[in-house]
């Protein structure tokens, strides 16, 4: 099988903490993030994509030729003049991460901002990608739009995969968080949440409920993470939790919710197996929490050995 991978949201301009007190310079951002584990899971006859919208400056230009540099299609990436790519820095004390943001000019606030736009890279795309964090940055009228072009590619049986990723410092209020997040579900195939955000601002008491919660919603499958738990797939079918792989150490928790939504969806693609698809993710995140950053290298995750192995 072959398609079109399509993942929406906001790349950023990431700072972190290098020798000397200097800062190192990367881009990361929870649904390129995924895009990139997408992409080295995949195989070749899959094309990926990202959907933003960037600036007209140099470190925009610079943040597209790293994305397609990584096999990542840019042509869907919309350029606004006068903008810039959001920014935030990475804050590291006694080895504990916190994060400030700089981004309410982002360009990438206006990424469904041309609904015709948004069309074409959907109506061209197989499976579309996107997350809580995607809906947090979008004016109301700009959700809209991106739930309208949803919710058609949904009815003709396009893959929508959502990831409820809450953060509530990007919302105005809890009950704008609540209620746009349910819309996100209700517009999707396949619903990824994380239950300590679900159990922490939705109130939920258990990963039974949240699976019930967001199928209420429409979800056909829902893929609760709850990390060293292991991920739990509730379908109509019933629940199956996978266990998570062990670590021998952990050294970056980055990015493994992100990277466990990449390898599980390029893997399901492969055979519509969800519980092998998660305990292939399981895997892929492992590895990425034993390396530093929201990003691994496709050569240090060992795909080929991977591969090998369920041969």
């Amino acid at each position: 099988m072959s398609g079109r991978f399509l993942s929406i949201g906001e790349c950023m301009v990431e700072l972190s903490q290098a020798k000397d007190g200097h800062l190192r310079k990367g881009f990361a951002g929870d649904t390129f993030n995924t895009a990139w584990y997408a992409r080295a899971c995949l195989t070749d006859d899959w094309t990926v994509d990202y959907f933003t919208a960037l600036g007209d400056d140099a470190m925009s230009d610079e943040m597209a030729a790293f994305i397609a540099k990584a096999g990542i299609g840019t042509s869907y990436i919309r350029r606004i003049r006068g903008k810039t790519p959001g920014l935030y820095m990475i804050n590291l004390k006694d080895g504990e991460r916190s994060f400030s943001y700089w981004r309410d000019s982002s360009a990438a606030r206006q990424l469904a901002a041309d609904g015709d736009w948004l069309r074409e890279a959907i109506e061209a795309s197989d499976v579309i990608y996107f997350s809580g964090i995607t809906l947090a940055i979008l004016s109301h009228e700009d959700a809209e739009t991106l739930f309208s072009e949803l919710r058609r590619a949904k009815a003709i049986g396009k893959l929508v995969v959502f990831d409820p990723n809450l953060r509530p410092r990007l919302w105005s209020s809890f009950d704008a968080m609540h209620t746009t997040i349910s819309e996100g579900a209700r517009t999707s195939t396949i619903v990824m949440p994380s239950f300590d955000d679900e159990a922490s601002h939705f109130g939920d008491d258990s990963i039974s409920a949240t699976i019930h919660r967001y199928r209420a919603l429409g979800a056909r499958m829902v893929v609760v993470k709850n990390g060293a738990e292991g991920a739990t797939i509730g379908t109509a079918d019933g629940e199956t939790l996978v266990p998570a792989v062990k670590v021998a150490k952990i050294v970056d928790t980055t990015s493994a919710g992100d990277s466990f939504n990449g390898a599980f969806l390029a893997e399901y693609l492969k055979a519509h197996d969800a519980v092998a698809a998660a305990r292939f993710a399981a895997v892929i995140a492992g590895k990425v929490i034993g390396e530093h950053g929201a990003l691994v290298a496709p050569e240090k995750l060992h795909l080929e050995k991977l591969v090998a192995h369920k041969d």
